[in-house]
């Protein structure tokens, strides 16, 4: 039987005993309630009363002064204070209401009409006062005859008030000894309920309440000191104690629970510190491949157990090409197009293996089962690589659920810093680049040409170095116009940015002046390609505004190290090799001698 059914009955007894004795307690409070009114309607009516009379003596007073002294302000107060008086009944009127008896409101009506008489008299003594007989007026207010009436007054009012005072003191003699009696009621009435209540819980806490929650408790202190280890009791009988064990498990298994998701909060805060680290780290990266190292450093402990491969878009060959791996990855090796990724073809995240079916992209090889997802890179609306992520298979669905979000956010700061870097490269392209011909400028050709000096005289290989200069180039510009020299200079530029297979080899210095770096070139190679450049431009034909320019025609200056003096002179030797071939009739290719060089050196 369960407690509430075994304390129901005693509960019963209890309520009900309760009840009648809050009844008798209430019956009690209801006449000291009486008498607390019977007092409180003794001292309203005491108020009142002392009121009347002192109506009536202020009247007195006022009359006398006027009699006595003649003062005009006198009889002002007078005529104020009788104008604020009301009749008898309104008078009497809040007593009647307050409570009082008939007989009690007959003699105070006798003591008001008497006062009122007083009134006469007063206004008689006024009158014959402001006739100037002063003495009828004293004889009047002051004789023995307005004496006795006004005793007569305070004796009426008196005897109101005894008679209240009589009828108080009963109402209050009574409402006490009942009081009394219902206080006792009650105080027996409640030792009764107090008694049973206690035998009741007596009998409960011993038989079927103590040992249980002995038990109870001290896995209840280890709970509270977080010791989740502790095992709560197993009570099979239905009642409220094996409510309580119930509510003890399932108060465990919250802790527990509690427990876990602490450890996760923990682990996401360090995960969130490694995406700051991370984060730091790329913003100081100076270079592409300092990013990639960067990333195959953190993702592994970012997103623990998913193996991943990092891909950046070569806009050159419109190639993903893979810039690193971790953790040994199972599919989507090597190089593909963009167009092989869903994820970059829709902007978006893309996992074509879960719970909703989902169209595989074409880079993916191998195991079809295995898990992956595909993060795009994007700036400013431009896929500019890959994150890719196999899931591993010993992971929940919430766990891959928060690590997806971290993904996302790897991916945010990758994709960024990725632009950044691209951005600074175009930047630095942009300055160290000849808007007009699109070769690198003087800025360039200065850093270029000191990391090719270093390499030659370090390795003691050759370099070539052939100084163009475009011949009467001021004569496109007198005939044609400007427009018609640019033109002039894009097409020697392209002409000499094809020349070479290397990168950073064809300069504009400035003007009509261009020169070629051709590391590892001997004189004879120079000599060579130096005649193939003079060749095409001089079948170079260049229009404008649909009419040709005429025959394009540059002198040359070529200068070798080792040949021709020292690698740092270089440039000087094969500007002078130049000067003398445009002071010999330009249009040819004159060779440094090492007297150039030498007055060059000197």
């Amino acid at each position: 039987m369960r407690l509430s059914t075994i304390t129901n009955y005693a509960y019963g007894a209890t309520v009900a005993l309760t009840l009648a004795s809050g009844a008798v307690m209430l019956m009690a409070s209801s006449a000291e309630e009486k008498e607390r009114a019977a007092v409180e309607q003794r001292a309203v009516f005491d108020q009142m009363t002392a009121t009347l009379e002192e109506d009536t003596y202020r009247l007195t007073e006022q009359a006398r002064a006027y009699v006595i002294t003649g003062d005009p302000s006198h009889i002002i107060a007078y005529r104020r204070e009788k104008a604020a008086l009301r009749s008898v009944e309104q008078r009497i009127l809040h007593l009647r209401d307050r409570g009082a008896s008939i007989s009690e409101l007959a003699a105070l009506r006798q003591g008001l009409h008497w006062a009122d008489a007083l009134t006469d008299e007063q206004e008689a003594a006024i009158n014959a006062a402001e006739k100037g007989d002063r003495e009828t007026a004293r004889t009047i207010v002051f004789g023995d005859e307005y004496g006795r009436e006004l005793d007569r007054v305070a004796a009426q009012i008196g005897k109101f008030q005894y008679m209240l005072d009589q009828r108080a003191e009963n109402t209050v003699q009574q409402a006490t000894e009942a009081a009394r009696q219902w206080r006792i009621m009650s105080e027996i009435m409640l030792g009764a309920t107090a008694l049973l209540f206690l035998c009741v819980l007596y009998f409960i806490l011993k038989q079927r309440i103590l040992r249980p929650v002995v038990r109870l408790s001290d896995v209840v202190t280890r709970l509270a000191a977080q010791d989740y280890a502790a095992v709560p009791p197993d009570f099979p009988q239905v009642d409220e104690i094996g409510d309580m064990a119930q509510a003890i498990r399932i108060f465990r298994e919250n802790g527990l629970e509690r427990q876990r998701l602490e450890q996760e909060r923990d682990a996401d805060r360090i995960t969130r510190d490694q995406l700051s680290r991370m984060t730091q780290r790329l913003q100081g990266c100076g270079s592409t491949s300092d990013l990639v190292e960067v990333v195959r450093r953190f993702a592994p402990e970012i997103a623990p157990g998913f193996a991943g491969r990092l891909y950046i878009h070569d806009t050159r060959r419109n190639m993903m090409v893979q810039a690193c791996d971790w953790l040994s990855p199972r599919q989507s090796g090597g190089d593909f197009t963009p167009a092989a990724c869903w994820a970059l073809r829709r902007g978006q995240i893309h996992k074509p293996a879960g719970d909703l079916v989902d169209i595989p992209c074409e880079h993916l090889t191998g195991n079809a089962q295995v898990r992956t997802i595909c993060i795009p890179l994007t700036a400013q609306g431009e896929s500019i690589g890959l994150l890719y992520v196999e899931q591993p298979e010993d992971r929940t669905a919430d766990q891959i659920g928060r690590t997806e979000k971290y993904l996302e956010m790897l991916a945010e700061n990758i994709g960024l810093a990725l632009a950044n870097l691209r951005l600074r490269d175009a930047l630095r392209q942009m300055a160290m680049a000849d808007p007009l011909t699109g070769l690198a400028n003087r800025r360039r050709f200065d850093a270029v040409f000191n990391e090719q000096v270093a390499h030659a005289e370090s390795a003691l290989t050759p370099l070539a170095c052939l100084m163009v200069d475009i011949d009467h180039f001021k004569r496109f510009n007198d005939a044609h116009g400007h427009d018609a020299g640019d033109a002039v200079l894009r097409a020697v530029g392209g002409v000499l940015d094809e020349a070479l297979r290397e990168k950073d080899c064809a300069f504009r210095l400035g003007g009509e002046e261009f020169v070629l770096l051709m590391p590892g070139f001997a004189q004879d190679q120079a000599i060579d390609r130096a005649i193939q450049v003079q060749q095409k431009l001089q079948e170079l034909r260049v229009e404008h505004r649909g009419e040709e320019l005429g025959p394009i025609t540059a002198s040359f200056g070529l200068a070798v190290f080792p040949d021709h003096g020292r690698a740092e002179t270089l440039v000087r030797t094969a500007d002078a090799a130049l000067l003398r071939a445009k002071n010999q009739g330009r249009n040819q290719i004159v060779i440094a001698t090492v007297r150039d060089a030498a007055s060059h050196s000197a």
